[in-house]
C-alpha cells in the first residue's frame, strides 16, 4: 500500500509555482489596498468597477456585466443595491425588451467616479511601479489572455 503522506517537497512546489494562490494573495493585497484609496469616497475597489462599467453611452444590461466583472448574477445584483440606495445607480426598463433591465449612473454616481478618479490612479502608479521588475502591461495582457481563454 503506498503512503497517503506527501512529502513537504511537493508543499513546496506548490507554494512556488500554484498561481491561484498567488494571483489569490496578490488580488487580496491589490483589493485593501484600492479599498483604502477609495474609502475617502465611501466605495470598494468592486464598487468602483462596477460603477466605471456603467460609464458608457447606453447603460448595459445585467447579463452584460456578468462576463466582464467575472461575478455571477446574484452577486451582481447584490452588488448594485447598495449602489441604488445610495443614488448612484439606477436601474431602467430596456426599450427593446421590457423584461430586461438597463443599469446606469446617475449624476451622483458620475459625480462620484470623477472625484474618486485621481486617488484610483495614484494609487494604480504605485503599484504599477512596485511592480518593476515586470512589465505592468504584460501582466494585464497575460490575465485577460486567461479570461478570455
Amino acid at each position: 500500500m503506498m503512503d497517503p503522506s506527501l512529502p513537504l517537497s511537493v508543499t513546496h512546489e506548490v507554494r512556488e509555482r500554484c498561481l491561484c494562490l498567488h494571483v489569490q494573495r496578490a488580488a487580496r493585497v491589490l483589493a485593501r489596498r484600492f479599498d483604502e484609496a477609495l474609502r475617502p469616497f465611501g466605495v470598494t475597489n468592486g464598487q468602483f468597477s462596477l460603477m466605471m462599467s456603467l460609464n458608457r453611452p447606453v447603460g448595459p444590461r445585467i447579463s452584460d456585466l456578468v462576463p466582464f466583472l467575472g461575478m455571477d448574477r446574484t452577486t451582481l445584483t447584490a452588488a448594485l443595491k447598495p449602489l441604488e440606495r445610495r443614488g448612484l445607480v439606477v436601474s431602467d426598463p430596456d426599450e427593446a425588451d421590457r423584461r430586461a433591465r438597463r443599469l446606469r449612473l446617475t449624476d451622483a454616481g458620475r459625480a462620484l467616479l470623477a472625484e474618486a478618479l485621481p486617488a484610483w490612479r495614484a494609487t494604480h502608479d504605485a503599484v504599477d511601479a512596485a511592480l518593476k521588475p515586470v512589465n505592468p502591461q504584460d501582466l494585464r495582457d497575460g490575465l485577460m489572455a486567461l479570461v478570455t481563454d
